[in-house]
């Protein structure tokens, strides 16, 4: 037969004969090499009906392209296959294409081989993968169930044990206050607490200063009662690693609280007719002298507790982000009174508290008869305008207050919060059987739970526990809602008593000189 250029697929290339001289052999992975001895024509044999019996040298050449193509071969291409051709008498017959000739076959030795590899890929991955997670098992945060937010958890270490908190006037302090003492107590840490002469607060409206401190209360690991903020003094007082926070209130409701609560003490307030506060806002210069005591509660409250100029000039365009800049600087935490429970949660997480460290119910409030009308129209106006470097104060730390609890991821924090509420009402629960009601003091049994009253116009409520077998209260239920100036007291009784403990009995009297009895004369006496 003549020699032909073949020029089709590689499956059926034919193969070399062993056979004959003269016949040139086939080297692999050419196409379209001339082959003598191969057919002129070869075709495709018609593919086989159902029944045929299946060839095992196509389904070998089968395995062989699964092979290739799932697994390669080095330098890219597929390892030599097969032919399908068989050599007959007078020439070359092809045989039926593989996938037509292996419709049943029995398991060949090349697709076994192909099952190990894959199942020895596939532990290889596997193993991979379980060293992976067992190397780094102890940071592993499995995903939270679907709609649960994927909060980090905090990172770990001991709690802060040292914290400086400026109570800002009429913006929830004191039951931040109250929080803190308890904290402390439960922990046997010192407060420090005013001398007798300051009364409750450190001397206020002076500049702070260590003077103030009782010595019984010295050093402190806490300070939380009113003062003017001087940060020298409080870094000479406090310990190195101590966690300066502070809160704010919006200042048109603030202003209303100032009004109300300070109405007799504040000078500019006393003036006023009728104690309108619209009366005051239309004209506050002829009320308002900067130069009188508590003058600082009828104009920019939060600027001059943060030891600012509340008298400065708003047109100076440099004063406020001065203020704002050395605010940031000193405090680690500027809390939001309208948002407390979001604030609790961010004091907690920055002093690693545990939740029930910030347990609390609202202190200090005034009875609704009590509250002025801050949202008449106009009047916000007119609060902002005058007390406008206490307005940019609370619009900045507003807004770097939510950049915080972006940061912190909203969904994480909002579901903090649903749990520090619903620990609250346990809480509350377990002490007043239910959730407590405000009382005017009058009504409270117990004197150390009546609230201070500023004035006869201002009614403060307060809380009282219920009647029980006449066992004492439970200390836990009594100072959660203990006023400010019973717990300061208590506070102090128990540091003092402390304090003496520590240094011990006095030191005995040093004797003086021993006095000799006067020496007899040997003179005769005079006569």
């Amino acid at each position: 037969m003549g020699g032909q250029a073949h020029r089709g697929p590689l499956w059926s290339r034919p193969p070399p004969l062993p056979g004959p001289a003269g016949v040139q052999r086939h080297t692999a992975g050419f196409v379209g090499q001339a082959v003598t001895g191969a057919p002129s024509t070869p075709a495709l044999a018609p593919a086989p009906p159902p029944s045929c019996k299946v060839q095992p040298q196509a389904c070998e050449f089968s395995s062989h392209l699964i092979w290739s193509h799932l697994m390669g071969a080095p330098g890219g291409r597929p390892p030599p296959l097969p032919s399908p051709w068989r050599p007959e008498q007078g020439g070359w017959v092809a045989a039926p294409p593989p996938a037509m000739a292996c419709t049943a076959p029995a398991p060949p030795r090349a697709l076994k081989m192909l099952s190990r590899r894959r199942a020895l890929l596939l532990l290889l991955l596997l193993g991979s993968s379980l060293s992976l997670l067992l190397h780094r098992g102890a940071h592993l945060s499995w995903p939270p169930k679907s709609g649960a937010p994927a909060c980090p958890s905090p990172a770990p270490g001991p709690k802060r044990m040292a914290v400086a908190f400026l109570k800002t006037h009429k913006t929830a302090g004191s039951t931040v206050q109250n929080i803190l003492f308890r904290f402390a107590e439960r922990h046997n840490l010192t407060v420090a607490l005013p001398h007798p002469p300051c009364d409750h607060q450190f001397c206020y409206p002076r500049d702070f200063s260590a003077r103030y401190v009782h010595p019984h209360t010295r050093p402190p690991a806490f300070i939380a009662s009113h003062l003017r903020f001087r940060a020298a003094e409080l870094h000479r007082l406090m310990p190195n690693d101590t966690v300066y926070v502070t809160i704010l209130r919006e200042p048109v409701a603030m202003f209303e609280s100032l009004f109300t609560y300070y109405n007799q003490y504040c000078p500019a307030f006393r003036r006023v007719p009728n104690a309108s506060l619209a009366t005051f806002l239309e004209e506050p210069r002829a009320y308002y002298r900067p130069q009188e005591k508590y003058a600082m509660y009828a104009h920019n409250t939060l600027v001059y507790d943060l030891g600012g100029d509340n008298d400065h000039d708003p047109a100076d365009a440099t004063y406020l982000p001065g203020l704002i800049r050395q605010v940031e600087d000193a405090f680690a935490l500027v809390m939001i009174a309208e948002y407390f429970d979001e604030s609790l949660v961010l004091l907690r997480r920055l002093l690693n508290w545990d939740l029930d460290d910030v347990l609390y119910v609202k202190l200090n409030m005034r009875a609704p008869q009590s509250r002025g009308n801050g949202t008449a129209p106009g009047v916000a106006a007119q609060v902002r305008a005058w007390n406008a470097l206490d307005a940019g104060l609370y619009a900045h730390f507003n807004a770097t207050f939510w950049a915080r609890i972006n940061h912190a991821g909203r969904d994480c924090v909002e579901a903090e919060v649903q749990a520090l509420r619903a620990a609250r009402d346990r809480l509350v629960g377990t002490c007043f059987g239910g959730r407590p009601q405000p009382r005017p003091a009058t009504q409270i049994r117990n004197k150390e739970l009546r609230p201070w009253q500023p004035s006869a116009q201002v009614e403060i409520v307060g809380y009282d526990l219920p009647p029980g077998s006449g066992a004492p209260p439970d200390p836990r239920c009594l100072k959660l809602v203990m006023p400010e100036v019973q717990y300061s007291r208590y506070l102090l009784r128990k540091q003092s008593l402390r304090s003496r403990r520590r240094r011990g009995p006095p030191p005995p009297a040093r004797p003086g000189p021993r006095l000799l009895p006067p020496r007899r004369s040997l003179l005769p006496k005079a006569t």
